[in-house]
């Protein structure tokens, strides 16, 4: 009896112990399986979808321009930052050797043409002589049937005639090479009144100088660059984009611009040209951009934002990317909210805003909805209540 009594305490402390667990459980039950509020995102109007791109202000024609030959700089008629016109001399060479070499071929030209008219007057002469001696061969021929003029006398009217035949060849020959020597020093007079002209540097097209490169007196080589030159209006803009993002760009589309020298100024421009070859390294496109209003004045390689829009969504669904589990470009698995539970749902993408939001574009039952907003606690089947996410 006594033994009793002292174990009812035991048994007492048991039970309570025993309670306490089993409410524990029940409460760590009931709270872990508690419906819980999860943020969902929402069907969005008009969402624009734009790529970014960091890159430069470039020139699309640019030429380092110089002489085709070499001598001593003796004029220099533009500087850095001058606007010149097409045709405009910029520099000379010293031209005075030049100058007697087509002063030289001048005087042969003339004597070519001199010669021309020697050979022309041989050869009016020697076609006489030669009619003359064929009428006097062909009298003595006929007088020697008759026995009139001997043998001996028409054999040597037939030899000079011969030979003033001969002679008429011979002056028709030295006419050709006459003009042939004449064509020779035309072209040896051109070529030294060209290369005469290569002496002087001209703009090849309406430009704004970037740079001078040589001073007066230096002595240089055929093909030193003298300036650097941009035709006018042919500024643009060089954006670098990760080729992951590239896949939308198309010539033509709308570029929202921010140059870094002029933070507060908003510049638009599109779509020019797309490279036809990535960076191998940073794996990036480059894409070209036309400016709409471009600044007043321009100035090559400085860093520039753009912002490229490429498309614009009537009605999309976007989830962030951070809500979204093995995303690798083309799908990934979201959690959604169907019938009051949550679910793991295998769904496709197409566009990725800028704010890295994607837009689911297959794999959604209807009336899921998508949570924009992952939480400790989520797992299949577990209660849930949806809420609007606020739109971005």
């Amino acid at each position: 009896m006594v033994g009793a009594v002292f174990r009812m305490p035991y048994v007492k402390y048991a039970l309570i112990v025993a309670g306490v667990i089993v409410a524990t459980g029940a409460a760590i039950l009931l709270y872990t399986n508690r419906p819980i509020t999860v943020e969902v995102a929402s069907v969005e109007e008009n969402v624009p979808v734009r790529v970014f791109g960091l890159g430069t202000v470039e020139a699309q024609v640019l030429s380092k321009i110089g002489f085709e030959v070499g001598a001593t700089l003796v004029e220099l008629n533009a500087d850095h930052g001058d606007r010149v016109s097409k045709g405009q001399v910029l520099a000379r060479l010293n031209t005075g050797e030049q100058e007697a070499k087509v002063a030289k071929a001048r005087a042969a030209l003339l004597v070519a043409d001199v010669n021309i008219k020697k050979a022309a007057a041989n050869l009016e002469k020697a076609q006489a002589v030669s009619a003359q001696k064929q009428e006097a061969n062909r009298r003595k021929q006929a007088l020697v049937g008759r026995d009139i003029v001997s043998q001996q006398v028409a054999d040597e009217a037939a030899r000079d005639e011969a030979v003033a035949r001969a002679d008429v060849a011979v002056a028709e020959s030295e006419a050709e090479s006459a003009k042939a020597q004449l064509t020779d020093t035309r072209a040896q007079l051109q070529f030294e009144e060209t290369m005469l002209r290569h002496r002087t540097l001209v703009a090849p097209y309406d430009a704004l100088i970037i740079e001078r490169h040589k001073e007066l007196g230096t002595v240089i080589k055929a093909g030193d660059p003298i300036f650097t030159l941009i035709a006018v209006g042919t500024y643009w803009g060089l954006a670098y984009v990760d080729e992951a993002r590239a896949g939308f760009i198309q010539e033509g589309q709308r570029v929202d611009a921010r140059l870094r020298s002029r933070p507060q100024e908003a510049f638009t421009g599109r779509v020019v040209r797309i490279g036809l070859e990535s960076d191998r390294v940073t794996e990036e496109r480059r894409v070209f951009i036309k400016g709409d209003n471009p600044p007043p004045r321009v100035y090559l390689g400085e860093q520039a934002e753009f912002w490229i829009t490429v498309d614009r969504l009537d009605k999309a669904l976007l989830v962030p990317e951070s809500a979204v589990h093995g995303y690798d470009g083309r799908q990934g698995r979201v959690w959604t909210v169907e019938a009051g539970r949550l679910h793991r749902r295998l769904v496709g993408f197409r566009h990725r805003t800028e704010d890295a939001r994607l837009e689911i574009s297959a794999g959604l039952p209807r009336d899921a909805r998508v949570v924009a907003r992952i939480a400790d606690g989520f797992r299949e089947g577990r209660s849930a209540r949806a809420i609007e996410a606020r739109p971005k």
